[in-house]
């Protein structure tokens, strides 16, 4: 079996999505029950009182263009937890299919599993190795039942980058199995050049990608999933008819123009000088056991007692992620900030 369709529920495969309502610019309309005036103090440039374009063809060309892949490889979505729920109610048959997930990672890959009913797998990542992959374990839990393996790199929240290698076997073995979803939600923290060049080399390949982040548009909510054509159309029957509101699409719009994105570049610069920065300082502080390396925009960060760290931290003003419950020790989850903020860090743990 070559075709990832033949992964998804055949229900999906057979529905009849909703057919909304289409228009054409040059008519008024009078068609979608929508109200002909403006709320006061609306600015958008489409005006609030219409429907937003499903999937908008101008930011599907500029996202498609920013991650290097056609237009019919993309959908875009609220968001990475969207994707990952429309992947889970596509792919994923309550009480028989399961997704597999290496932790610690994403929690939202199993909570979308767990929400449709479907089983969660996990394979833990060797935190001996660094967080790598334990690629025998991987291969022995790819039961039938399996129909995404999800792969966060860097990972979230150990911050670390999966070797390609590493990446690449699995995508061999999952090849006629199940659908291989990487999440690049911290990819521009990299220099990895990212995986939707493979899409064309492996068609049960799905990236993720996200302006939340090194884009700064987190409460926009943008992300976009990238993929075959038929998964993108197959995805597009199920996601809500109008998932992109419009003060979202102008902004997302804006933000992808060349001087809003020569900005992003600079304060991604500052990201990565300060990432540095803030390791070296924690690093030297006798409160800390060890800051594992990052190749995204946070430290995870071992204390010998990260309770008191985090009062210290927060007595400064500033909150940080607890992550002592996920099994990794006394760890903070701290994401870089600005200058001014990282100094105010270093000094509350100094």
């Amino acid at each position: 079996m070559t075709d990832p369709l033949a992964l998804a529920r055949p229900e999906i495969l057979a529905l009849r999505p909703y057919e909304h309502a289409a228009w054409d610019p040059r008519l008024e309309r009078l068609h979608a029950n929508e109200s002909p005036w403006r709320v006061p103090g609306d600015t958008s440039t489409a005006g609030l009182n219409r429907y937003p374009e499903p999937q908008p063809q101008p930011l599907v060309e500029a996202l498609a263009a920013l991650y290097g892949v056609a237009p019919a490889q993309l959908l875009v979505g609220r968001g990475s937890d969207e994707a990952i729920d429309l992947l889970t109610r596509t792919f994923c048959a309550a009480g028989r299919d399961a997704v597999l997930v290496c932790p610690p990672t994403f929690g939202m890959y199993a909570v979308a599993a767990l929400i449709q009913g479907a089983g969660v797998i996990k394979v833990p990542l060797r935190r001996d190795a660094g967080f790598a992959l334990d690629l025998p374990a991987l291969r022995a839990a790819l039961s039938p039942a399996v129909k995404l393996v999800y792969l966060c790199t860097p990972n979230n929240p150990t911050g670390n980058e999966l070797p390609e290698a590493d990446v690449l076997a699995v995508l061999e073995a999952c090849a006629g199995r199940a659908l291989v979803v990487v999440d690049e939600a911290y990819a521009e923290f990299t220099t990895h050049p990212g995986y939707a060049r493979r899409l064309a080399e492996f068609p049960h390949l799905v990236v993720l990608r996200t302006l939340s982040k090194a884009q700064g548009l987190a409460g926009a909510r943008v992300g976009s999933l990238l993929a075959s054509p038929a998964i993108v159309a197959l995805l597009r029957k199920i996601i809500p008819p109008y998932a992109i509101a419009q003060p979202t699409v102008e902004a997302a719009l804006q933000a992808l123009q060349p001087p809003a994105q020569a900005v992003a570049r600079e304060r991604l610069a500052t990201t990565l000088a300060e990432r540095t920065r803030l390791a070296a300082a924690l690093g030297l502080l006798p409160t800390v056991l060890r800051v594992w390396p990052s190749a995204a925009n946070f430290l995870l960060v071992e204390f010998h007692d990260a309770a008191a760290a985090l009062r210290a931290i927060m007595a400064a003003g500033l909150i940080v992620r607890d992550f002592r419950g996920a099994g990794l020790g006394e760890v903070l989850r701290i994401t870089i900030g600005s200058p001014e903020q990282n100094d105010r860090l270093i000094r509350s743990l100094a």
